[in-house]
């Protein structure tokens, strides 16, 4: 009977760990809606972003991208990374796929593609672009991102890093 027990409770385990696994799956390619609009899209997250004080972090890429759904993943599971998304970023997910290229939203981003997917695109609640990152820079090299890297890239396009008080003269 306790063998019985250990073999269910190890199945129950098993599934719950695969529901959660197909459910962060799918949570991602809700995302990446190859229908999506991209410039109306836009224009409603700068509105938010605007309110919230905050910049826009638009993720390009797509379901088709491993690295696309580990870094939406892995910004998930790690506290801090998720804090200061949340804090400093309205996130916003474009689509790249045959089925919806989304060519003319990139060629006003200046072409992010060029670094491959993901890629990352910073503007403000303007829409003025401020970073384009490489996310190959962001990965610790195996099958992950690295943390510091993530987390210092966050930090250094928040808001508050370009606000021009930062970087005035010290007193002498």
């Amino acid at each position: 009977m306790e063998k019985v027990m250990k073999v269910l409770l190890l199945a129950c385990l098993i599934f719950a760990g695969m529901t959660s696994f197909v459910s962060a799956q799918a949570d991602t390619a809700k995302k990446y809606i190859p229908d999506t609009e991209a410039f109306r899209e836009l224009a409603a997250v700068e509105k938010q972003a605007a309110a919230e004080g905050k910049h826009v972090l638009i993720q390009l890429g797509g379901t088709w991208c491993k690295w696309c759904l580990r870094f939406d993943k892995f910004c998930r599971q790690d506290q801090t990374i998720d804090s200061l998304l949340r804090a400093g970023y309205v996130t916003m997910h474009v689509n790249y796929s045959k089925v919806n290229p989304n060519l003319d939203f990139l060629a006003s981003l200046d072409y992010p593609q060029r670094f491959g997917f993901p890629v990352f695109v910073i503007v403000d609640a303007r829409g003025k672009r401020l970073h384009t990152q490489n996310s190959w820079y962001l990965e610790d090299g195996k099958d992950s991102y690295d943390t510091e890297k993530v987390i210092s890239f966050l930090q250094d396009w928040i808001p508050a890093a370009l606000q021009p008080e930062q970087y005035k003269k010290p007193k002498k």
